[in-house]
């Protein structure tokens, strides 16, 4: 694989691939590898998940948890298994999260490291290619005897990391341990072969990955058949059949119509679904991700872009059932569900998933992570009584791994190309290449997103198409400009277009007015009754007895409540809000900075006062 023929034929498989997905879809992303990303709210997190979060991970797992010593353990056949049955996962994030960064970000010595932890991998796979070393170390005869003990969806996170390994250093050692693993689990099931429903879906999108990068049919093939078989009494765990809801198992994945069980599960089942669907005819998928999408975002999110409730199992309860001190939000879901998102924006090209994805990531995903990079959220509740705080590492370690590989990839959902047109999703500052009717483009965006709604496209070649601008759901007012005088533009799927022949140069200002808005919840989400929450811009604001800790249970808004916003440099830069309630003044921050000083309560719904 290391021969410059064979790269070569990769290369062209991919480009075949991916102009087939273009032509089924609105839009393609820009690869994050094509785009640096350079503002000021960006640009500070990308490096310290390269110097704090990624080092914290390394060394929980290699130094303090085992996770790394089940690897060694299992090549040499003796010893106990340490930790959870899927932390092989943890470790595969990892991996994955250090090549993305590798990619922007070249480091010998990290990569050096990760060539000593790929060997270990290889040492400890079996002859026929399986490798989880769980099952290697308490009884591999037992392998393939429950559905629910993540056997695919380790492997899923295992070809994503070799997958994004080999792209980022052209090494492809890893591929191959994780080929081999694929190709063993296709030997074992398939058409004729074992029934199989993976309780932990993940490995769906995976096998899409590898279809999308050496283009062989099978995997797509394999892909498509896990799915289709779900819904048919085949799931299996501890040797009797298993909760159909809570596995998103009760009924054929295309007939799906509402949103149940695990959540951060169902995200995955539901990005593997569209990926199959960009490839794959008449699957009826599309209906059934359209009908899940409005279950979800309508009944089921918090006005953090998070879903799921402590006490439903990291899942689902009843519609409009969203507690705040019980929320569970969890960072991988909140991750799901920009990834979700993201695929369905692609196949519609419509700003409304953008929303929700933006409000997933700038509330519900970097939440998740402390402003040092090295402390973890878990679970994301929307209020606290003050004894909620983010932990250096889990037992169940999967927010911490998955923030690691996410961070470095955000430059993924800025852009995107198709219909000849180039497409601007989310404003983050940033410079990129990517090609629009086959001809090369190159542009730089400057912007003081979240901050200030303003963005500053420059085209630094030419370009013959439109610029498709997504208009935020947040954004009254939206203007734009091109080389500074007003432009009228046509307005399609919530994208402001503007159509012309572009030259080098040529400047495109665009303004969001950033309003303070109050918000109400659906009445019929019990605990948020007569109570409001406020937004600026894409961020979602909370209060924090640290901030106001003489009246922290006196707050309350009402119509008449005044508010002023400004830029102030603690909790390194955020726009603080000051709303004054007759005598009383009281302090707002963003939600993601919340819990990062001094122990307090918190709250992000505020009681409301009518007609004051």
């Amino acid at each position: 694989m290391e021969s410059k023929k064979y790269i070569l034929l990769l290369l062209l498989c991919t480009a075949v691939t991916a102009g087939a997905r273009e032509a089924r879809k609105a839009m393609t992303q820009v690869n994050f590898s094509k785009v640096k990303v350079t503002d000021r709210f960006w640009s500070p997190r990308i490096e310290n998940n390269a110097l704090h979060t990624i080092p914290v991970c390394l060394d929980q797992i290699e130094n303090k948890t085992g996770r790394i010593q089940n690897f060694d353990n299992a090549a040499k056949g003796e010893g106990k298994h340490s930790g959870i049955f899927f932390d092989d996962s943890d470790v595969y994030k990892a991996v994955e999260g250090v090549a993305y960064s590798l990619i922007n970000q070249p480091d010998s010595t990290l990569e050096a490291h990760m060539d000593a932890w790929i060997d270990k991998f290889a040492a400890a796979q079996q002859p026929d290619g399986y490798i989880n070393t769980f099952y290697t170390l308490t009884g591999v005869q037992n392998r393939w005897s429950d559905m629910d003990k993540h056997e695919m969806y380790c492997a899923g996170h295992l070809l994503e990391a070799a997958i994004a390994y080999y792209q980022a250093t052209g090494k492809d050692k890893l591929l191959g341990v994780a080929t081999r693993m694929i190709d063993h689990m296709m030997q074992t099931f398939g058409p004729g072969k074992r029934h199989w429903v993976p309780g932990h879906e993940e490995i769906e999108l995976a096998l899409c990955k590898l279809y999308a990068l050496n283009g062989e049919r099978r995997y797509l093939d394999f892909a498509h058949w896990l799915l289709e078989e779900r819904g048919h009494g085949y799931g299996i765990r501890d040797g009797k059949p298993w909760n159909p809801k809570y596995y998103q198992d009760i009924v054929p994945v295309s007939e799906l119509r509402q949103i149940s069980g695990h959540a951060v599960r169902a995200m995955y089942l539901f990005c593997g679904m569209a990926d199959v669907a960009s490839y794959v005819e008449k699957t009826n998928y599309l209906t059934a991700l359209d009908s899940l999408w409005d279950n979800v975002t309508q009944c089921h999110m918090y006005v953090t872009g998070g879903i799921g409730v402590a006490y439903r199992s990291e899942g689902f309860s009843e519609p409009y059932d969203l507690p705040n001190y019980e929320a569970y939000c969890e960072t991988c879901a909140s991750i799901g569900m920009v990834l979700w998102n993201h695929r369905m924006n692609e196949w519609k090209g419509d700003s409304r998933y953008v929303d929700v994805l933006e409000r997933s990531l700038y509330n519900g995903v970097i939440s998740g992570v402390s402003l040092t990079g090295e402390n973890f959220f878990y679970v994301n509740p929307l209020a606290s009584h003050g004894k909620h705080h983010r932990q250096a590492w889990y037992g169940c370690a999967c927010c911490p791994s998955n923030v690691c590989r996410f961070i470095p990839s955000v430059g993924n959902y800025i852009y995107g190309t198709g219909n000849d047109a180039l497409w601007v999703n989310l404003y983050i500052g940033s410079e990129a290449s990517c090609k629009v009717k086959k001809h090369d483009v190159q542009v730089k965006m400057e912007t003081e997103m979240p901050w200030q709604g303003k963005a500053a496209l420059t085209f630094e070649s030419e370009m013959k198409g439109q610029l498709r601008l997504r208009i935020p759901q947040w954004a009254e007012g939206f203007r734009v400009s091109v080389n500074g005088q007003p432009v009228k533009y046509k307005r399609e799927r919530g994208y402001a277009i503007v159509s012309r022949s572009w030259k080098k140069g040529d400047a495109v200002n665009i303004e969001m007015p950033m309003q303070i808005r109050m918000l109400e919840a659906d009445p019929r989400v019990k605990e948020d009754v007569g109570q409001r929450a406020v937004q600026r811009g894409p961020l979602i604001y909370c209060a924090e007895e640290v901030d106001n800790p003489q009246h922290f249970d006196e707050i309350a808004l009402s119509p008449s409540t005044k508010w002023t916003d400004r830029y102030v440099p603690k909790l390194r830069g955020i726009v603080e809000l000051k709303a004054t309630e007759g005598s009383q003044t009281f302090t707002l921050i963003p939600y993601y900075a919340w819990d990062n000083r001094l122990a307090g309560e918190m709250r992000v719904w505020m009681p409301w006062k009518e007609g004051q």
